[in-house]
């Protein structure tokens, strides 16, 4: 099996909850099918034992202790999953890390067929669940009402981005992800590629040029890149010092995972305070779900919601609803 077809497994499976549920249904072995994942780590695996070690060199970051390689997808649910967790992690160690975002390439096109899903309604239900699970809003009606081909064009659509800016390469693919995710966009379609780009201030027609060019060579060097490192699954972080050293986080793991990855390579890495209070983490982030706010502030889930809604009554933030939760914005 290739890199592309396990990359298509990833994305119809890489939810605990999910999994749970086939392998009570299914009974099956893991070495029989792939789509059964490990539960207790959110990873599923190729049907060939465990991942060995990559040797592949990964370049240091130019001026931070650590430099995290992250491996993720425009439509990962997963990856969604952990957007509180990773923002946080920005706040908290961005003056020690660099990210680097590298496209795993997740759905191809829907030519493999393999436990019982073969076409895109298959996966409505799936990301419902992943919703719920892991308190993100997801509304899986997307794949019922106007379904991706592939994940390559927002994804290549990404990497154009990168060329021109890479911190609006970052916003772009937060505006993809919230359209895809919560508005039911299909973001294989230009026209929202278009729209997203506009938002975060892309230049449009140079990002159509970098789309049809070079940007598509960017994106085989990044499957190539993750061929090398072993990645099987999404999100998956390579953590790297300036000596080589690494540590690995796979899968939708609690926030300390990543923090003690970092703090395994750099142990005198200085934990930056922020300030928690609503308007300076609007400030830092225009976007917010409930369970962001609630990572970010250090808030209970539920009085985090309670404080959206109050400041959304007070016309301070816009809420915007789906069947699996909300997300707020700042009121322009």
């Amino acid at each position: 099996m290739n890199f592309s077809e396990f990359a298509i497994i990833g994305f119809l499976t890489f939810c605990s909850l999910s999994c749970k549920t086939q392998t009570q249904g299914k009974m099956e072995s893991k070495e029989n099918n792939p789509l059964l994942c490990d539960i207790e780590t959110g990873m599923c695996e190729m049907p060939i034992g465990k991942k060995k070690d990559s040797t592949t060199t990964i370049a240091q970051a130019s001026n931070k202790s650590v430099k995290v390689i992250y491996y993720t997808d425009p439509i990962c649910s997963s990856c969604w999953g952990i957007e509180p967790q990773l923002r946080k992690l920005k706040l908290e160690y961005g003056n020690s890390i660099e990210i680097e975002y590298r496209m795993g390439g997740l759905l191809p096109d829907w030519s493999y067929n393999s436990g019982g899903i073969s076409k895109p309604s298959d996966v409505a239900h799936h990301w419902d669940e992943v919703s719920v699970y892991y308190d993100m809003p997801i509304d899986g009606d997307l794949w019922l009402e106007d379904p991706l081909n592939s994940s390559y064009p927002p994804s290549i659509a990404f990497k154009a981005a990168q060329m021109q800016h890479n911190e609006k390469a970052i916003l772009f693919l937060r505006e993809i992800r919230e359209m895809v995710f919560l508005q039911k966009k299909n973001i294989a379609k230009w026209e929202h590629i278009e729209t997203a780009a506009k938002k975060v201030g892309l230049n449009v027609v140079q990002l159509k040029a970098d789309f049809d060019g070079n940007a598509k060579e960017l994106f085989q060097e990044d499957l190539k890149l993750g061929k090398e490192l072993g990645v099987r699954g999404f999100p998956t972080m390579f953590f790297v010092d300036e000596k080589g050293n690494k540590e690995f986080v796979y899968g939708s793991k609690p926030y300390s995972f990543y923090e003690v990855a970092v703090l395994k390579l750099a142990p005198n890495a200085s934990k930056s305070e922020y300030k928690k209070n609503w308007e300076n983490i609007f400030a830092k982030y225009q976007t917010l779900t409930a369970k962001e706010f609630s990572e970010l502030s250090g808030t209970g889930r539920k009085e985090s919601e309670q404080l959206l809604d109050e400041l959304t009554e007070k016309g301070k933030l816009v809420k915007l609803t789906t069947k699996n939760g909300s997300i707020w914005k700042l009121k322009q």
